[in-house]
């Protein structure tokens, strides 16, 4: 289900659900005000009884059909993941193939292969656009082809002699195809920003080495537990208190030493 039907059948159902609250509330205040025994009084004062002895079936048949709705959604954004990771792998079959100075005809057939299950599993996802029973329609993503299209001048079975600048003219044209499907396509997906994002280029690790008080304690205990029984290899044990706190010393751009617990154990 995509995100427009999706939208228009949640907008639908509480369209519905208040039209049906609306009625109720009319009824239930206006029936006091007309004539008992009238027609009108009749007829009110049975739609509000009738609304109130039906509310809890319209409204399980409202919570199960929306429970339905986000169902299909939700398998329908599983299918857009599982289609958009084959898209992945096909682009970058691709372009690892232009690299290639003297590919065969069998590495060749390999990644057409590729890129056409990926524009055949589209049809799995969505349906053309325009279809109808007597008309094809047009292929959702059209971008797609354009890829296979520029892969299919590179065909070694064709003879044709194949130049760097040529492979190159390829992987721009499979990469700016890439991009125009990859704008649409995630739009499909409903993402949202992260709410704790890194936008800037060059970004460091803020926090600094150690842990709390808690842990540090949960650590000790852990180690005097461990201790009170002796070691069947003492020698490993040696060996990777060695390799820890080598690690622990060496400088990285994610490790200060001058506060790593090694550093600090050694006096440092």
């Amino acid at each position: 289900m995509t995100r427009q039907s999706l939208k228009s059948k949640l907008t639908g159902t509480f369209l519905f659900l208040g039209v049906v609250m609306l009625v109720a509330a009319a009824a239930r205040f206006a029936y006091p005000l007309t004539q008992q025994g009238s027609l009108e009084h009749d007829v009110l004062f049975a739609t509000y009884e009738y609304l109130k002895d039906m509310s809890l079936l319209i409204a399980t048949g409202g919570v199960a059909y929306l429970g339905n709705i986000y169902q299909k959604r939700s398998s329908f954004i599983e299918s857009l993941k599982e289609e958009w990771r084959d898209v992945l792998k096909a682009k970058s079959a691709v372009l690892t193939f232009t690299y290639g100075e003297k590919p065969t005809t069998e590495q060749y057939i390999t990644v057409f292969n590729v890129l056409s299950e990926t524009i055949d599993n589209m049809r799995t996802v969505y349906r053309n656009v325009g279809e109808t029973s007597e008309l094809v329609g047009l292929y959702p993503y059209a971008s797609l082809h354009d890829m296979r299209r520029v892969l299919q001048t590179l065909n070694p079975a064709k003879g044709d002699a194949v130049t760097e600048g040529d492979r190159k003219r390829v992987r721009d044209a499979v990469l700016q195809a890439f991009y125009a499907l990859r704008e649409r396509f995630l739009e499909e997906l409903d993402l949202e920003e992260p709410t704790r994002p890194l936008l800037i280029s060059g970004g460091r690790r803020l926090k600094k080495p150690g842990s709390t008080n808690a842990a540090n304690r949960a650590q000790e205990w852990q180690r005097k537990r461990q201790d009170k029984k002796p070691s069947s290899d003492p020698a490993l044990d040696v060996l990777l208190a060695e390799l820890y706190d080598h690690e622990q010393s060496t400088a990285k751009p994610w490790r200060d030493v001058a506060d790593s617990p090694a550093k600090a154990r050694q006096g440092g």
